[in-house]
């Protein structure tokens, strides 16, 4: 079963803190990533009727209003809320809108979901072959001299005459947009507001990952619908 646009709920937008691990009751340790829901709010939903789609605009950290342009401020305003650092969009189902100024949990998802991380991965530069491409490298001997990490041949002679575009070669490595799936929630702290997701995600360390459900597992029974909102936790 896979999730559909007329049964999809919002994501999270996190900042990722970096990783540690836990322990679990039998005394095995779990390494996690741990990420951050710093004040995630809604700021603003699109609609079929306005907008041609259905969706929700989340916004998450804090900054100097100084630093935002009079057209964001503007927005800010409109939704009641403190201008943020970063702005996300989900598409969701009719259904599943929420109204701007609402406050999102990290109850959001269930321990044991399964979800896909989505993040900016760590730049490294310029890097040759072997670290950009997994190339195997030239032989240590038996002829090679000084070139034992380099790419070897990277076409033909003179038909074609020319090195083919897309040829893996050494050049910039990383800063790419990457989504891991189906990684597992392995713990949640609501009132400090954690996910743990178990394993490595993409990204930096206080970089912002998109946190959703996965597209290739069912939604478990016992996840909020249409989200888990601050205010009803509260209550």
């Amino acid at each position: 079963m896979t999730a559909t646009t007329a049964t999809t709920r919002t994501g999270l937008l996190a900042r990722k803190l970096g990783m540690t691990r836990i322990f679990q009751d039998d005394g095995t340790h779990v390494p996690v990533t741990v990420l951050l829901l710093d004040g995630l709010q809604v700021v603003a939903q699109r609609t079929e009727e306005k907008d041609g789609y259905n969706a929700v605009q989340l916004g998450l950290g804090k900054t100097k209003v100084k630093n935002v342009s009079q057209p964001n401020r503007g927005h800010f305003a409109k939704a009641k809320v403190e201008p943020k650092a970063k702005l996300v969009e989900f598409r969701v189902a009719a259904d599943a809108l929420l109204e701007p100024g609402a406050l999102l949990s990290a109850a959001h998802f269930a321990v044991g979901q399964k979800v896909d991380v989505c993040g900016i991965t760590q730049g490294k530069g310029f890097a040759g072959g072997m670290k950009r491409w997994n190339f195997s490298g030239l032989e240590a001997s038996h002829g090679v001299s000084i070139s034992h990490r380099s790419l070897g041949s990277t076409g033909n002679r003179q038909d074609p005459g020319k090195t083919f575009k897309n040829k893996k070669m050494a050049g910039h490595l990383g800063v790419e947009r990457v989504t891991t799936l189906n990684l597992a929630v392995a713990a949640v702290d609501v009132e400090q507001g954690l996910l743990m997701i178990k394993g490595a995600v993409p990204g930096s360390k206080g970089g912002y990952v998109l946190v959703r459900d996965a597209v290739k597992r069912a939604r478990p029974k016992d996840a909020p619908y249409p989200a888990a909102l601050v205010e009803a936790q509260a209550a």
